[in-house]
């Protein structure tokens, strides 16, 4: 369970679940690739102020399970996991662009969900129950 986690002006909980694929979904994320690719987003993660709690890939997609602070953008954060991560990659990995036509790492869409403790149903109910106090 996600703690409550403070700032200077604020308490929060922020998760979210990021999906990405390689272009083309290309099954390429095996071995040393899949292992340098975690490496790298990990060190993303730290350089950019928020957490990668559980990550996972597939060939040919990402799953990432992130806490966020209110100051983390989920386009910046995709920005920088995606855009450094295929940089690295590449360096390290040549071979790969060739697989890969026009030099694109990831395809450029991506799945975000929020992930929290309270249902939609509860966060309703209790800001319709607040006007009753006053």
């Amino acid at each position: 369970m996600m703690q409550l986690k403070t700032n200077r002006n604020s308490v929060y909980q922020i998760g979210y679940h990021l999906i990405w694929c390689t272009k083309y979904r290309k099954e390429i994320l095996e071995g040393q690739i899949d292992l340098y690719l975690k490496e790298v987003l990990y060190n993303i993660s730290k350089d950019n102020n928020f957490d990668i709690i559980k990550m996972e890939t597939d060939k040919d997609h990402v799953h990432l399970f992130i806490e966020a602070t209110p100051n983390n953008a989920i386009p910046d954060m995709v920005k920088a996991l995606k855009g450094v991560s295929a940089r690295w990659l590449f360096k390290k990995f040549p071979e790969i662009k060739k697989e890969l036509y026009g030099g694109h790492m990831w395809n450029p869409s991506y799945y975000v969900g929020t992930v929290g403790n309270i249902s939609e149903e509860t966060v309703k109910k209790y800001i319709e129950s607040q006007k009753k106090k006053g």
